[in-house]
């Protein structure tokens, strides 16, 4: 596998009942590119994100990451393996503060434990000294610091977006998987967000993106993957897939649904 390929998945596929969501779907997304995950409702992007953060075990399919086989297991293995996600459906600790709820993010990185935080050895202050700043640090990057003590559930819905991918860099992930951050965003926040993202990709990290919005994922993405019905039926950059026949009939088309 080439160095530049941080995840390579080959033939992945998932079957609920009599329903194949996923069908022999390969993806190979390389170290710092935004890489793109779109498809008419139901052509089964979540189901792959869910494979791949491990809330799904795959029937099928072979996964690598940064050069090394992993199996996507429990979603806690996954991202201490080094793959982050959010959710289409904010997914905050509501009554706890958005500094907390970074810190939280920050656990699968912690050396000392439970008996650690029951103790307050000074190991142990000291780590959580360090969690606290590095948090700090990731609130102030995605420009929402001055809001670190209120409770995640009173910020704008445009800052719990922020907060959550927050909340995913305090794992310090080699890929970022991020679902639909941009739902229910008006256009100002849109914009906000696209400034992120790629501030995220300047800052050396890789994205994997579903988007509904197919104005933001062509500006947005390197590279762009179309699935439909489970299967791809389309890869490339996004100038490429945009006048793609097969993609504008399963948008534009009889595949619409």
């Amino acid at each position: 596998m080439s160095a530049d390929i941080i995840l390579d998945i080959a033939g992945a596929s998932k079957r609920f009942g009599g329903l194949q969501a996923l069908s022999d779907v390969s993806l190979r997304v390389a170290r710092g590119q935004i890489y793109g995950l779109i498809g008419p409702n139901g052509a089964g992007k979540t189901t792959l994100f869910n494979v791949i953060t491990g809330l799904y075990r795959p029937d099928a399919g072979t996964f690598q990451l940064g050069g090394k086989a992993y199996s996507p297991g429990a979603p806690h293995e996954v991202a201490r393996a080094g793959i982050a996600r959010t959710f289409q459906n904010i997914r905050l600790f509501g009554e706890m503060s958005a500094l907390e709820n970074v810190m939280v993010g920050r656990h699968v990185r912690t050396r000392q434990g439970v008996f650690g935080a029951i103790l307050k050895h000074r190991a142990a202050r000291e780590e959580e000294a360090a969690i606290r700043e590095h948090a700090m640090r990731l609130l102030d990057f995605v420009g929402i610091a001055k809001s670190a003590g209120r409770t995640a559930r009173h910020l704008a819905y445009g800052d719990q977006r922020r907060l959550e991918i927050a909340r995913a860099l305090a794992t310090e992930p080699k890929v970022l998987a991020l679902d639909e951050p941009a739902a229910g965003m008006n256009s100002t926040e849109k914009v906000a967000l696209r400034g992120l993202l790629e501030r995220i990709r300047a800052d050396g990290k890789t994205i994997l993106l579903i988007e509904h919005d197919v104005k933001l994922v062509m500006g947005l993405c390197d590279r762009i993957t179309v699935l439909d019905y489970g299967k791809p039926i389309a890869e490339g950059v996004p100038a490429d897939v945009q006048k793609n026949p097969v993609v504008i009939e399963a948008y534009l088309g009889g595949g619409q649904r």
